[in-house]
């Protein structure tokens, strides 16, 4: 029998990791939803900009987001092993962690300030993440470029919030 090599894990290893990076950014969609639903519809109390989209677009756009950052991080994990993407892997928790706590600053707490700071250190972590990723799997680059986008995006609508309230 074939020994696998560390850049080739094991069918069983891979559907684990699979599962771990599903479960990590299921924890980070569920701390979020916690959030949003804690909150109520606060949203749509607020003062939004006319290019603002309606409350009812973010589940389905963070729900696409997630499975295709949970399929980047395993396919680099994938390509690269845990000792081989240990940089990547240490952005993709940050991007995971400040994910994760812009919901609750926004919506929990309302601190749309802080909300703001945390947003931007995420498009700035999920752009390196993206760029950690390029040397395992192009594939998983391109799989962060509409989450950056739309990271970007909601960083420009809580700024733009931010100054109209």
């Amino acid at each position: 029998m074939e020994r696998k090599t560390p850049s080739e894990p094991t069918t069983t290893g891979s559907v684990v990791a699979a599962a771990c990076f599903a479960a990590a950014v299921l924890a980070t969609a569920l701390v979020g939803g916690a959030a949003a639903a804690e909150s109520g519809d606060i949203y749509a109390t607020l003062e939004l900009p006319a290019w603002a989209p309606p409350s009812w677009l973010f589940s389905p756009v963070w729900i696409g987001l997630y499975v295709l950052i949970a399929v980047a991080g395993w396919l680099v994990w994938r390509a690269a092993g845990a000792d081989g993407s240990a940089v990547f892997l240490t952005l993709y928790a940050t991007q995971l962690l400040l994910n994760a706590a812009w919901t609750p600053l926004f919506f929990g707490f309302g601190l749309i300030g802080l909300a703001l700071v945390d947003i931007s250190l995420l498009a700035v972590v999920v752009a390196l993440t993206a760029w950690a990723a390029r040397r395992h799997s192009t594939v998983a680059v391109w799989l962060f470029v509409p989450y950056l986008v739309w990271v970007l995006f909601a960083a420009a609508l809580t700024l733009a919030i931010r100054l109209l309230n």
